[in-house]
């Protein structure tokens, strides 16, 4: 799981412990994500199923892309298709996809790349593999985030970030025994590059064997620790998790989890994908590609797709993103 790295963690600012009279937050919900697939075909463990609404606000949805091996001629994405009233967060852990979209936007992101997509009144787009991708195969493993946009914010025009890997802050623990890549959001004061409407921390941390983290949490966030690889505990009470699997944190000012002392050959560190926001409190009504407050703006957003006024596919197309990724399509 390359992602982002350092050759000296040792060197990295350190986040302290929170004090010991500080509320650890309890694990309330232990839940294990049921399998899919997503666009054209590609694996997806769907994060937040068995989660409420209220428990997951301002998120939305949370998908783990992979972990697959493509072997040439597999890989496959998504077609053309519409977004409304959210923002989209695809980040690349290994290998590499293509995106494109009405508004201008797109790019390549690989290796602990993030393309921070907010849909707002509406705009159309296309995520891919690129064609070496698909001609040779390889791995593939990412996650994309939906976070809610409040009604005040769903008619804000689309907007794309393009953000590297190398722009993630980096950070470690006061042992140095895990590296914490803040992507969104800040913890203890050390800010992400990611630019978000509503108030989140977004952060993906790699947890050597056997050590702790205890981190200072926003207490007017929720938290939310979805585990993308290895196993070990969460919270106070050192639940046990494993691959797959998301904790739902209650209140308090500091959230804690560990890595197993016994890692498999395969998945040498616990990695973990660290969420939380601000609730947005607001009625959520979704359907497929749309995030609104009512059936009413639903419906909307339908009628407004099927008129074209969400955009129209681009001319001046990258050509694997045309609609057709077969091997040598053009």
């Amino acid at each position: 799981m390359p992602a982002i790295t350092v050759s000296n963690i040792l060197a990295l600012p350190r986040v302290p412990a929170p004090a010991a009279d500080v509320g650890q937050r309890d694990v309330v919900k232990l839940t294990t994500s049921p399998r899919g697939f997503e666009g054209e075909g590609f694996p997806v463990r769907r994060a937040f199923g068995g989660t409420t609404k209220a428990e997951i606000d301002p998120f939305v949805h949370l998908d783990q892309m992979g972990e697959v091996e493509w072997l040439a001629g597999e890989a496959v994405g998504t077609p053309w298709h519409p977004h409304r009233g959210f923002e989209t967060v695809t980040y690349m852990i290994d290998g590499t996809f293509q995106h494109q979209d009405s508004n201008g936007g797109g790019g390549l992101i690989t290796d602990g790349d993030t393309q921070w997509m907010t849909a707002g009144s509406g705009l159309l787009h296309i995520e891919a593999p690129p064609e070496e991708l698909v001609m040779r195969g390889g791995l593939f493993h990412g996650v994309q985030l939906w976070v809610n946009l409040p009604r005040s914010a769903k008619w804000n025009p689309p907007k794309y970030q393009d953000i590297r890997g190398s722009a993630a802050t980096l950070l470690t623990t006061d042992d140095g025994g895990s590296l914490i890549r803040v992507i969104a959001g800040e913890i203890d004061g050390h800010r992400g590059p990611g630019s978000t409407y509503t108030p989140i921390t977004m952060s993906h941390v790699t947890v050597s064997p056997g050590a702790r983290v205890s981190l200072p949490w926003r207490p007017d966030f929720n938290g939310l620790a979805y585990v993308l690889a290895g196993h070990g505990t969460v919270g106070p009470k050192d639940h046990p998790i494993e691959s797959g699997q998301l904790a739902v944190f209650g209140p308090g000012s500091a959230i804690t989890f560990a890595a197993g002392e016994h890692p498999d050959e395969r998945t040498p560190a616990m990695d973990v994908l660290l969420l939380g926001g601000r609730p947005i409190g607001e009625p959520v009504f979704a359907y497929g590609p749309f995030v609104m407050n009512t059936k009413e703006e639903i419906i909307q957003a339908m009628e407004d797709y099927q008129a074209g006024r969400m955009g129209v596919i681009p001319a001046a197309r990258i050509p694997h993103l045309s609609g057709d990724r077969r091997p040598g399509a053009v």
